[in-house]
C-alpha cells in the first residue's frame, strides 16, 4: 500500500427513485426497485500515486447491488479513460478498487465479484447544477441539481452520510441513465430517479 491523492468532481445517477433510500438508511434498505444499478464518475483534476500523475483522467465504478447494499454481493466493473497509459491504469484500478486503500476501502468487503475493466473515452462536463458524463458507448448519464429555496444558485444536500466518494452529497434528479457494461443494462429517461454530485478528496 502506497501514498497517494486525488481530487476533482464526482457525480452518479442510479436506478432508485428519488429520494434514494439506501444513503438515508445507511444502506440498509432495500432499493426502490429491488436492486441497485449505479454509475459513479469521477474525475481527477489534480492527483498522483507513486509518482505516477493522474491529472485530467476519470474514471467510473459501475455497481450492481441484487439487495439492500448492506448486504454486499455486489457486482462492480471500472471504466477507466482512454487516454491513461499502463502506469495510470494499473494507478487507477487500485484507488477505485480499494486495494491502495482510501475510501474505496471500506467498500470491497461488500464486493462478490471484480467484472473486469474497460477503457473508453470519458467526457465529464459541468454547468452549474448541471451534470453530464458519457463513457463511449457504455455510460452516458445527466443530472440536475435540487435548487435550494433558502441559499440562491446552490443545491440541497445531504450530510453525514455513508458513502465512499464523500460525507456530503448535493440531492439531484436524473435526466436520464443509460448502463450498458459487464452485463449491467439500465436505461431510463423519466427525470424521476436519483442522482447525486459533489466535489471530492481522496488520500491514502
Amino acid at each position: 500500500m502506497s501514498n497517494w491523492q486525488i481530487e476533482g468532481q464526482y457525480m452518479e445517477t442510479c436506478n432508485c427513485n428519488f429520494i434514494c433510500p439506501c444513503i438515508g438508511s445507511n444502506l440498509t434498505a432495500p432499493p426502490t426497485e429491488g436492486d441497485c444499478k449505479a454509475a459513479i464518475a469521477m474525475r481527477i483534476d489534480h492527483g498522483s500515486k507513486d509518482g505516477v500523475t493522474l491529472d485530467g483522467l476519470a474514471f467510473i465504478v459501475l455497481l450492481h447491488s441484487p439487495g439492500p447494499m448492506i448486504d454486499g454481493n455486489m457486482k462492480v466493473g471500472l471504466i477507466i479513460d482512454e487516454n491513461a497509459d499502463q502506469a495510470q491504469t494499473d494507478a487507477i484500478a487500485g484507488i477505485a478498487s480499494g486495494e491502495a486503500g482510501g475510501p474505496m476501502a471500506a467498500l470491497a468487503p461488500l464486493v462478490s465479484e471484480i467484472a473486469g475493466i474497460e477503457k473508453r473515452p470519458i467526457r465529464f462536463e459541468m454547468n452549474g447544477m448541471d451534470r453530464h458524463v458519457t463513457a463511449g458507448e457504455l455510460i452516458d448519464q445527466s443530472l440536475s441539481g435540487i435548487p435550494s429555496a433558502v441559499k440562491e444558485g446552490d443545491t440541497l444536500y445531504l450530510d453525514n452520510v455513508a458513502h465512499p466518494v464523500s460525507p456530503k452529497l448535493a440531492l439531484a434528479k436524473a435526466n436520464h441513465s443509460r448502463f450498458h457494461a459487464f452485463g449491467i443494462d439500465w436505461e431510463d429517461s423519466s427525470g424521476l430517479r436519483n442522482g447525486h454530485f459533489s466535489p471530492f478528496s481522496w488520500a491514502a
